[in-house]
């Protein structure tokens, strides 16, 4: 498990001190292998920010962001640039640069893209630190390298025919997984019900199934629909309604016997610490991006342990395995095959399990002829 006080000595005396010398970002578009089709949009492509954290004693940390849009792969890089003109020359230590950037952004507000840059750029930090110090991220953490149930998030999106659903669940699962999340919200219940059912009839009894409504209902309708699903075999039901209803969210948890899993929108650790105090779920899922990069998901892994509350992740599935090893009360890893086909040593999954890799850092290695394949703006 991790330990806070492991994290403060990984920070101030590393194997060999580190300096900020700059950040370069590149921006690319990756196309799916699964069309994300939600009950908010139909997603064909991934627009990421690669991001370079470059130390004067040649030390590189790496990550990416998911940006939802090109525009947002714009806006983001601006705002990385902005933030590591602020700390250039600093000391490579997280915690105390996390602090910084809190500061001298507290009058923009941080949320939405200015949190999704001081993310990446925390997380970047420690990847250097950890590489630095010749250990995977999970073992600056505290933990060590280890399986992490995983499961296919890829696709399973809403589509005009069950049976298709159903086929995609299987191709998901021959990739080595025993779990797959579909997403639901169709115009009628009864849709929903139909999809789920063929799709729980076709794929292996011992799969898990989740559902993801992404925020398209109502109180009534999350209460109806829920109750209509509670005897089809489904482990959670994510963001029925809007996120940060967290009094409706509540009144959800309450009512259904199926866990109401909540998270990916959750703005900082603060933000977490409000839904649990209001029993707004029983499942957390934090998107590393929106918590506050690997600092921030170790905060509100902390308040996960102190509720005994099963704490999933959201995207960034090679950095999310490091950090879910040393989350006390990890669950699930939420895959996704974006990055795969940009890195020289993609993430293993094997029966089930993502193998979090027993090397420096995150390992996160650019494959660069595919970045720029790949490489927009």
């Amino acid at each position: 498990m991790f330990l806070f006080g492991r994290i403060d000595d990984m920070q101030t005396a590393p194997a060999q001190p580190l300096t900020v010398r700059g950040v370069r970002t590149v921006a690319v578009e990756v196309p799916m292998t699964h069309v994300l089709g939600t009950s908010i949009a139909v997603i064909r492509s991934a627009p990421l920010l690669l991001i370079d954290l470059e130390t004067t004693e040649g030390v590189t940390g790496r990550t990416y962001v998911f940006c939802y849009r090109p525009m947002g792969a714009r806006l983001i890089a601006d705002l990385v640039a902005e933030a590591a003109a602020i700390i250039k020359g600093q000391r490579v230590a997280p915690l105390d640069i996390a602090a910084l950037l809190a500061q001298r952004f507290a009058l923009f507000g941080i949320t939405g893209v200015v949190r999704m840059a001081l993310s990446g750029l925390d997380a970047a930090l420690w990847d250097a630190l950890a590489i630095a110090h010749g250990l995977p991220l999970t073992a600056c953490l505290g933990s060590a390298p280890r399986r992490i149930p995983a499961y296919n998030s890829n696709g399973l999106g809403l589509m005009d025919e069950p049976e298709r659903v159903a086929d995609e669940a299987l191709q998901l699962l021959a990739a080595g997984f025993r779990a797959v999340k579909l997403r639901l919200g169709y115009a009628t219940l009864e849709r929903d019900l139909a999809t789920t059912r063929i799709v729980r009839r076709r794929i292996p009894q011992d799969t898990v199934l989740m559902v993801d409504f992404n925020q398209a209902l109502s109180v009534y309708e999350a209460l109806r629909r829920g109750h209509a699903l509670e005897n089809e075999g489904i482990d959670w039901i994510e963001e029925p309604i809007r996120h940060d209803d967290y009094a409706g969210n509540a009144a959800v948890a309450r009512e259904l016997k199926t866990p109401i899993q909540i998270g990916e929108n959750f703005n900082g650790p603060q933000a977490m610490a409000e839904a649990l105090a209001a029993d707004a779920c029983d499942l957390v899922m934090p998107d590393l991006a929106r918590i506050g990069g690997v600092s921030g998901w170790m905060q509100a892994a902390g308040l996960a342990a102190a509720r005994g509350i099963p704490m999933s992740s959201h995207l960034f599935a090679e950095t999310s395995a490091h950090l879910l090893a040393a989350t006390p009360t990890c669950h699930w890893l939420e895959y996704m095959d974006w990055a795969k086909v940009l890195v020289q040593e993609p993430l293993r999954i094997e029966d089930g399990y993502a193998i979090v890799p027993n090397r420096a850092g995150c390992g996160l290695v650019w494959d660069e002829k595919a970045v720029e394949k790949y490489r927009i703006g």
